[in-house]
């Protein structure tokens, strides 16, 4: 009777049935979200396929009204397009695709096979309307049409009409959903997403199509494409258990020592006798591990054991050539582009490493121009170059920008708060796994290491910042009081001709107005000598700029001096070494001989 009972009330859901009733779980929260989402995942995989084509990315975004809070979405590129064998399931199956990546991998704009293919169930959801999409290859003579569904409690396209059709595009692919949607135009909206989006991906161009017919286009900053990232190996510091049993029995490694070597990043002979040594150093003498055991005959103690020697020895940091930044100066330049601003600065941080991950922030920061001056600095956040709009108070990087002591830079700020004045603050993590805090991808999650660094970064644009508002400032005060003294300086004039002149009372109004003229003119020359403008306040914080780095150059020449003699005289310990063990091995060996 129970076994009755189980078979009618269990059964397995499919992922995509599971996600068409947690839509909110992928950032369908609401019609307004969801248009927002919509955009953010077909404009990730047209930026992802042109630069694994390295094809510059030319994107069309357009979004029609049809009336009764529906919209369409047709988003096209020029990327290399997709094969007949892996369309239909790029777009009609979810967690499907060639981003995912449980262990190692490379920096990449999308992580769960996820996006697209969400997009086409929400809007067959709410409106009951297949999906169109156009693709083809340069080895297509026509593009294929296809319209689909997606089958949810399969999880697999439902394929309703594919054909050959004319398209005037050499390749790429055209993407057409209809949805339930509200359009608007405010912080968290499609228009500041593709502003976004085009301030971090300069090598893009982007053309949008408003519902209204506005046409807006962003030019690309520069014609380079950025720097490819390269797939890396786990590094030991960041697996876990589950991965590591995982990644034994998969193995084709005929001894532990093989294993670590060939299956991890930055293991070598030596780190990995470390690691094995320290494995065994809590294990029973009949249960140690040899670096020539096969691997997938260790117990799961044993297995336990050696993860705890990866955690332990030391390692060096993983690879750092699986990132891809956009670089400080096209940052820089894309937020000059893109605003009209006073000052901008930008930096990017050398790469760091959290739980065995490699990453790397860069920020660059804006100030004057037409930013408001009374409100919070406008913050944009990014992840390996996607703009993050929502969930702002849960993400590390907001807690990072609060955490600083903006007053010190020459902006208000009140205590734990967003800061105030005509600023804005971009920062971008790039990583290789970005830890959000949801699947909606909105957020980083609040990892120290990650805070540390956006600070770090923050600081050093915030030292700019102070420069040149404490020059502006300071500037501004040398103009009142240039001002100041010229408004005064014809009576001032006046009085010195009649005090330098004998008998002045005898001379005319006019001569002594000559005379007076002449003094003025003076005067004004003094004023301007006096009184230091805002371009030569900048001339000698540039030399004072310069003394202070060839002084900071001097003592980095000095501390590498200082080890550059520490590692000769180690050397030559090292070698002393060697040379007193081929003694003692000598000595050995006739020992033996004798005995013999």
């Amino acid at each position: 009777m129970t076994d009755s009972k189980s078979k009618e009330t269990h059964k397995a859901v499919s992922i995509a049935e599971f996600f068409e009733r947690n839509r909110h779980l992928l950032g369908f929260d609401n019609p307004t979200k969801a248009l927002l989402t919509s955009v953010k995942e077909a404009v990730d995989n047209s930026l992802d396929a042109c630069e694994a084509a390295k094809v510059l990315p030319e994107i069309k975004i357009s979004l029609i009204d049809l009336g009764e809070d529906k919209f369409k979405m047709i988003v096209e590129d020029n990327g290399p397009g997709i094969s007949k064998k892996h369309l239909t399931k790029s777009f009609g199956k979810l967690l499907y695709g060639s981003k995912f990546q449980s262990i190692g991998g490379k920096q990449g704009r999308g992580q769960q096979g996820i996006g697209i293919s969400a997009v086409i169930l929400y809007g067959q959801l709410t409106t009951g309307k297949p999906a169109k999409i156009i693709s083809k290859t340069k080895d297509d003579d026509k593009a294929r049409l296809y319209i689909l569904h997606i089958d949810v409690k399969k999880n697999e396209p439902d394929i309703i009409e594919s054909t050959g059709i004319e398209w005037d595009r050499e390749h790429g692919i055209k993407v057409e959903v209809d949805m339930q949607a509200k359009y608007i135009e405010h912080r968290q909206s499609v228009i500041e997403y593709i502003k976004a989006t085009a301030i971090v991906n300069p090598h893009a161009k982007i053309v949008y199509v408003a519902p209204s017919g506005e046409k807006l286009e962003f030019p690309r900053v520069t014609d380079k494409l950025p720097k490819p990232s390269k797939q890396i190996k786990p590094h030991p510091y960041g697996v876990e258990l589950g991965i590591l049993k995982r990644m034994i029995d998969g193995t084709k490694a005929r001894s532990v020592k093989s294993f670590l070597m060939k299956e991890f990043d930055k293991i070598g002979s030596t780190s990995a006798n470390d690691i094995i040594k320290i494995a065994n150093n809590t294990l029973d003498v009949d249960a140690q591990i040899n670096g020539k055991f096969l691997p997938k005959l260790l117990k799961p103690e044993q297995i336990e054991r050696l993860l705890k020697g990866m955690q332990e020895a030391k390692i060096m940091k993983p690879s750092m050539d699986c990132l891809s930044p956009i670089g400080s100066e096209l940052l820089k330049k894309s937020l000059d582009s893109e605003y009209s601003i006073d000052f901008s600065y930008a930096i990017t941080r050398s790469p760091s490493v959290y739980r065995g991950n490699p990453f790397q922030i860069e920020i660059a920061i804006g100030y004057g121009g037409d930013l408001d001056p009374e409100g919070s600095v406008k913050m944009v956040r990014f992840a390996n170059k996607v703009p993050l709009l929502y969930q702002e108070g849960a993400c590390a990087i907001t807690k990072a920008i609060k955490k600083m002591s903006w007053k010190s830079y020459g902006l208000s700020q009140s205590s734990g708060n967003m800061p105030t004045g005509a600023a804005i603050v971009l920062v971008h993590m790039a990583s290789v796994w970005v830890p959000f805090t949801s699947e909606g991808k909105e957020a980083i999650a609040n990892y120290p290491e990650i805070i540390k660094e956006t600070k770090l970064a923050l600081q050093e644009c915030g030292r700019s910042l102070y420069r040149y508002v404490a020059r502006r400032q300071r500037a501004e005060i040398e103009a009142k009081k240039r001002e100041k003294f010229k408004a005064y300086s014809g009576e001032v004039a006046r009085s010195v001709a009649n005090l330098i002149t004998d008998e002045s009372f005898k001379l005319s109004t006019e001569d002594l107005e000559k005379k007076a003229k002449k003094i003025h003119e003076q005067l004004l020359k003094i004023a301007e000598s006096m009184y230091m403008s805002e371009i030569e306040l900048s001339k000698v914080e540039e030399a004072e700029t310069e003394k202070e780095e060839a002084e900071e150059l001097k003592k980095l020449e000095k501390a590498e001096k200082k080890i550059d003699k520490e590692e000769k005289e180690g050397a030559e310990e090292i070698a002393e070494e060697k040379e007193l063990e081929a003694e003692r091995k000598e000595e050995k060996a006739e020992f033996k001989e004798d005995e013999e």
